[in-house]
């Protein structure tokens, strides 16, 4: 049986084993009561506590130190057999939090590798319930956001597939569900920082698609002579290479990527950008390639965005850095947040790529005093490294001096300052605003300017 095959089948195996621990647990009479818990004005329906938890595994599993129980306890957690109901992090603890068992429907065991239109479908459900509770956190609203833009042109029938869930099922049991959907999911998309683990090492991997790889010895063993025919040795040497030369070689027929994904991928990209592609969509003024008028560059260049224009700055920061408005929109919105000196940065280190050449070791100078010296009137938050790499190219200042540093900066505002952009009121007033602007006639321009 080939190797990979073998561990499959032991998985399946532990599964099924970890199931049957679960399935005692849970039993009407040997297993851990399940109770509704009073809790101020409200009731917690279907708990046990993680105490509970602990002792049944010492008393039924012949364990003897609580930390062995909590350890099992916690790779059975760790699989999403049973959660914490006050937060996300999938481990047993000894004391009186609560926990809840999930719905053998979401057991690894029978579900399906979910897919991104499950996890758009359950992020709707979130926004649609409107409770405190069930509010969105900011790595999720950024999630939506992403499969929004992804799966815009069948996101209707992903709302309606929502729609139809949320008004399933009473209140008590819908309490339920919900947390047993957002616990399947902190095991297939966790929080991030916490450990996936429906995701298998890289370097075991390998060691599936390459059982008979040459392993290398390393220490003493290998500087030691070994005592053989030498025509022995060119035998063993001969097979090791046709091993390695059929394992390349079968490496160079496997794709990386399933074409599936790569052409999902080419689609939703040209999708996204086919409205601002004046060769294959006809845009409102004309296209200044046939018609030789340059309104719609001039209106692109002008400080008045349309419609199409601020929807483009959701695509990337890039584009939004692109768009002289968006630049400048983004900047204010920095402002507000007391973070300005990180674009400015990065602006003024683009500035310093197109200087003349005998401007470029003042300006580099500049820059450094500006953002990076010691008590310097707007201070950028390097990593250690970054700020090793830029000390030592300063000794020979040029235009890319500042790369690692800027490389870094746009990193930091892509995955956090950005995403924030996109949720605040200053980019979603405006996109909405030019989206009201584009569905009224012109004769009711007036009246919406009075409202």
């Amino acid at each position: 049986m080939p190797f990979a095959l073998l561990e499959l089948s032991f998985l399946s195996c532990l599964l099924l084993q970890i199931e049957e621990i679960v399935t005692l647990i849970q039993d009407e009479t040997e297993g851990v009561p399940i109770r509704t818990v009073k809790s101020f004005m409200t009731k917690i329906p279907s708990v046990v506590t993680g105490a509970d938890i602990v002792q049944w595994l010492m008393k039924n599993l012949s364990i003897e130190d609580p930390a062995e129980a909590m350890h099992i306890g916690s790779l059975i957690a760790a699989q999403g057999y049973f959660f914490p109901i006050s937060d996300h992090v999938l481990t047993l603890k000894d004391d009186g939090a609560f926990y809840r068992f999930q719905a053998p429907y979401f057991w690894p065991s029978h579900c399906w590798e979910p897919e991104n239109t499950d996890y758009a479908i359950y992020l709707c459900k979130r926004t649609m319930q409107n409770k405190t509770r069930l509010d969105l956190a900011d790595y999720e609203a950024e999630n939506l956001a992403r499969l929004q833009r992804a799966f815009a042109r069948k996101w209707e029938f992903i709302y309606m597939q929502a729609e139809a869930q949320v008004k399933k099922k009473d209140k008590t049991e819908r309490k339920i569900l919900d947390s047993q959907e957002r616990a399947f999911w902190d095991v297939h998309r966790p929080v991030p920082g916490c450990v996936n683990t429906t995701e298998m090492d890289i370097r075991k991997c390998r060691r599936m698609k390459n059982p008979h790889r040459v392993k290398k010895v390393n220490g003493p063993q290998s500087q030691s002579p070994v005592h053989t025919p030498s025509h022995q040795c060119r035998k063993d040497t001969k097979e090791d290479v046709e091993k390695e030369i059929f394992f390349l070689n079968a490496q160079l027929d496997r794709h990386c990527l399933k074409m599936s994904k790569v052409a999902e991928s080419l689609i939703s990209y040209t999708e996204q950008y086919i409205e601002y592609d004046p060769f294959v969509t006809t845009p409102e003024l004309s296209n200044p390639w046939l018609s030789d008028d340059p309104s719609l560059w001039d209106l692109e260049a002008s400080k008045e965005p349309s419609q199409q224009r601020v929807k483009k700055w959701g695509f990337s920061l890039e584009e939004a850095l692109k768009d002289p408005a968006g630049q400048e929109l983004f900047l204010k919105f920095l402002e507000s947040e007391f973070s300005s000196e990180n674009l400015r940065f990065w602006l003024a280190v683009q500035d310093l790529k197109r200087m003349p050449q005998h401007d470029v070791t003042q300006r580099v100078e500049d820059i450094w005093a500006e953002f990076l010296a010691e008590g310097a009137p707007s201070p950028i938050n390097l990593d250690s490294h970054s700020y090793e790499r830029t000390s030592q190219n300063l000794k020979d200042p040029g235009r890319y001096s500042y790369e690692d540093a800027q490389d870094h900066i746009y990193k930091l505002m892509k995955s956090d300052s950005y995403a924030r952009f996109l949720r605040s009121n200053v980019y979603q007033d405006l996109l909405m605003a030019r989206k009201k602007v584009r569905i009224f006639p012109p004769h009711h321009f007036s009246d919406f300017e009075k409202s």
